[in-house]
């Protein structure tokens, strides 16, 4: 086992480096700007979308708009606004916020460029279901000669997407707190998990979009009411998250300073994987979505790195800082420890509940894309079969070390990112064109 840590440990950190920092940034900005600051702009065209104003049953697809975005959100919001926030907070101090939120609002545009792709080149499968994704956008998109680019993703995206952290996190969660065997909750886990997923997509999206609006309100209430209790820290505290930003005042633990390098890598790696932008994943699910317009996907599909970024993960960094909780727990186990002792009594109970649709929801939703990666490299029949796979390693995850299950994870996903950023960078000019006609459309009612 000490071979496998010191293994993923050294392949986190060579995946992770400047470079793929660098490139989810730069490529977030050109989008921004390519896309003529489309989040900004279109926000409320996309909310009328979000709320069924364009719906057609008759167009292509398996789940409505509002259903392809709950489960890209119950995928996105889960662990890593939680467990992840904690663990950036810990590794970068408070600066490592700030770039979460950096890479919430650019992540926004590359969500636009990438779900438009998973619309705008979609394939249909031996099913004759049309299915999208960075791998079929690649394909589609670029060509024979680009489709090593598209086996790599679906390979990474098999292990990327297998929902390891999440189980970990809450086995680590109920042993710490209610003595509950971590063997328990991994049997528990993938036994709830496999009713679910073994209907497909059509039930995943249907569950979703029930538990994500009530687990979204049930958090964002509860944080708001810590943060409240607080109140008199919060203008010090957003203070000091700008200001660690480039690492002068960066801490770890008991103050050792950090470099400025750190603070960057640490939140943005985070904020990549917890709201996926740029990494691959939401394009699977908005592929899947009822429409005969990309751009209208692209527009639902931004929405997701703000609400997930720069709301609830601002929510859980204000929580954690607030009640000055320290990074020797597991991720989980922070953020806990900060709503118990701003809420006593009740704070640990809201938060377990919370944790615990978070981490099923998430479950559910990544075991569609992990299905989807391995139909797209072994055809339907064969590749239907990793629902096993999928399911067995959420009992094994709940009983490995956090680091391990975080480095090989953050291992893959940045493996994923680097096929579907040269994709989405080379299909740019497809978006841009289906943007323009789209919203020319929209001006003249055709």
């Amino acid at each position: 086992m000490e071979f496998f840590d010191n293994f993923w440990a050294s392949a986190v950190d060579i995946a992770w480096g400047l470079p793929l920092v660098i490139l989810l940034i730069t490529s977030g900005l050109y989008f921004t700007i390519a896309g003529g600051f489309i989040p900004f702009r279109r926000i409320g065209h996309a909310i009328g979308i979000l709320r069924g104003k364009y719906d057609n049953p008759d167009d292509p697809g398996e789940i409505s708009h509002f259903q392809a975005l709950s489960s890209a959100l119950s995928a996105t919001i889960g662990m890593g606004n939680i467990a992840g926030v904690a663990i950036a907070v810990s590794l970068g101090g408070p600066g490592a916020v700030f770039w979460m939120w950096v890479a919430g609002l650019v992540g926004m545009s590359t969500k636009f460029f990438t779900c438009t792709l998973a619309i705008l080149y979609r394939k249909k499968d031996e099913r004759g279901i049309d299915q999208g994704g960075p791998m079929y956008f690649i394909e589609v998109g670029l060509g024979k000669w680009f489709k090593p680019l598209a086996i790599m993703f679906a390979i990474c995206g098999m292990i990327g997407c297998l929902a390891m952290f999440q189980t970990n996190q809450l086995s680590s969660l109920l042993n710490n707190d209610w003595g509950i065997s971590k063997h328990a909750t991994g049997i528990v886990c993938a036994a709830i998990v496999a009713v679910v997923i073994l209907g497909g997509i059509v039930r995943v999206g249907k569950v979703t979009s029930r538990i994500v609006p009530a687990m979204f309100v049930l958090y964002f209430v509860s944080a708001l009411a810590v943060i409240l209790n607080n109140a008199s820290e919060i203008p010090h505290l957003l203070k000091l998250i700008v200001t660690s930003a480039f690492g002068s005042d960066a801490i770890i633990g008991g103050g050792t300073a950090i470099a400025f390098r750190e603070v960057l890598v640490n939140g943005i790696k985070r904020a990549a994987f917890s709201n996926e932008a740029g990494i691959g994943t939401a394009p699977m699910a908005h592929g899947a979505a009822k429409t005969k317009e990309p751009v209208r996907e692209g527009l639902i599909a931004m929405l997701g790195p703000f609400i997930d970024t720069n709301i609830v993960c601002t929510l859980t960094a204000l929580v954690i800082l607030s009640a000055g909780i320290s990074g020797a727990d597991d991720g989980v186990v922070m953020t806990v420890k900060a709503f118990e002792s701003a809420l006593p009594g009740i704070g640990r109970y809201i938060l377990t509940l919370v944790i615990i649709m978070f981490s099923v929801s998430t479950m559910i939703s990544y075991s569609y894309y992990s299905l989807k990666c391995s139909r797209y490299l072994f055809g339907d029949r064969f590749g239907s079969y990793y629902v096993y796979v999928y399911i067995a390693s959420l009992y094994f995850a709940a009983i490995w070390a956090q680091d391990m299950v975080i480095n090989i994870l953050d291992t893959a996903f940045a493996m994923m990112a680097v096929p579907t950023l040269i994709g989405t960078l080379l299909l740019s000019p497809s978006v841009m064109k289906a943007t323009k006609d789209y919203f020319r459309r929209m001006r003249s009612g055709a």
